[in-house]
């Protein structure tokens, strides 16, 4: 058993799950990952198998076919996966926040139309809030839906939507007119059903081919046009327009806790190759772990993937005791993403020369750790998040 990262108080159950998956990675996702993500193609046995785990239906409640399981056990999950490929990960990220929004917010004739086929892998689920010309300025978005007789006509273009291509069911933030004075109270979630593939797949609804990326292969990222596209009223999320900023958000606290998860498989996976090479590499008549300079280099590797991992499971827990975890789950994002980068890349300099060759692991690691850092927010927008929290707690009585 791995002395790393090991969580305390977990149930049975959730050992059990948790075992599985582990297994389920080593076997069948380590010695495939390599092939599959420098051919760029789509992991789909790997989905497959995942379905039968049951793991697109982890958080979903047991009434609609789910296993009911906390965010928690889904965050050491996604750790374990990302252990054995980011881009895994990737593909039920997206499934599980819109599986959370409908849990939370939808209504109940949504819940039961969605859920059960969403547990069991037939509905999967992506999410869209940003724009060719926005980032994280989520109240600045154009894209419109005009409210009309029959629902509401849609236009406008979202980017990085992944999972775009293999999805079927896309929560979109849009731009409605509620009258209010405050941007984000005039923005609402659509629960957009579409075919899966590329082109105009829909009327007035166009998923573009794959944006190329320089790491993060084998899960689509694309955009979405929106041309004219009309959509019925009782596919607003919730049922009422104008909450839209306030259920992404949701969303996106779970999806901060999601990518601090990755981080620290990443970071998990680079310690492992590092330390697994540096008993083999043999540099002036010993192994190169027996050189300081290289046994130092492990000891804080392995200080950051344990501190990254604790502040992860505690921002998982503070989620699902119900208490706010904005300003937890920001530095957890933050403090994991910059620790898988500043760790994986120790490990790829321990590999020396290897290290830069597509046949080594890390080298498919090097190009899978930059994009936690922007993933659900930047690191700065994270401290942003972190010092308005503080303020808020520790406001002076001068």
């Amino acid at each position: 058993m791995a002395r790393l990262a090991q969580t305390a108080g977990l149930t049975d159950i959730q050992e059990e799950i948790l075992a599985t998956v582990r297994t389920f990675v080593d076997k069948e996702i380590i010695p495939h990952a390599q092939t599959l993500e420098h051919g760029d193609t789509y992991p789909a046995d790997i989905v497959e198998g995942m379905k039968e785990m049951g793991l697109f239906g982890l958080t979903i409640p047991e009434e609609y076919g789910g296993l009911g399981e906390s965010l928690l056990t889904y965050a050491l999950v996604v750790e374990q996966i990302a252990r054995g490929w980011m881009s895994v990960s990737g593909v039920i990220n997206t499934h599980f926040i819109v599986a959370h929004m409908l849990k939370q917010h939808g209504t109940p004739e949504q819940k039961q139309k969605y859920l059960p086929r969403m547990a069991a892998g037939e509905v999967r689920g992506s999410f869209s809030m940003s724009e060719p010309e926005l980032g994280s300025d989520v109240a600045a978005i154009r894209t419109k839906a005009v409210k009309g007789s029959n629902g509401y006509t849609i236009n406008g273009q979202k980017m990085w939507l992944t999972n775009g291509g293999t999805s079927n069911l896309t929560a979109v933030l849009v731009k409605t007119d509620e009258g209010a004075e405050k941007p984000h109270q005039n923005l609402t979630t659509f629960l957009v059903e579409k075919p899966e593939g590329y082109g105009e797949v829909l009327p007035g609804l166009t998923i573009p081919g794959k944006i190329d990326k320089m790491g993060y292969k084998g899960v689509d990222t694309t955009e979405m046009v929106f041309d004219g596209f009309e959509i019925a009223a009782d596919q607003v999320l919730g049922g009422a327009p104008g909450q839209g900023f306030r259920h992404m958000m949701d969303g996106v606290e779970v999806g901060r806790v999601n990518v601090a998860a990755r981080a620290c498989g990443i970071a998990i996976r680079a310690f492992e190759l590092a330390i697994e090479y540096s008993q083999q590499r043999r540099t002036f008549g010993k192994a190169i772990v027996e050189h300081q300079a290289i046994a130092f280099k492990l000891a804080e590797m392995a200080t950051k993937v344990e501190a990254a991992h604790l502040m992860m499971v505690n921002a998982a827990r503070l989620k699902d005791s119900g208490q706010r975890n904005d300003v937890e789950a920001g530095m957890a994002k933050l403090i994991a993403s910059e620790y898988c980068a500043e760790v994986t890349q120790e490990s790829f300099r321990i590999h020396g020369g290897y290290g830069y060759s597509k046949e080594y692991e890390i080298e498919r690691l090097m190009r899978e750790a930059p994009f936690l850092l922007i993933g659900e927010g930047t690191s700065e927008i994270q401290k942003t998040i972190i010092s308005r929290g503080l303020l808020r707690d520790y406001q002076s009585r001068g």
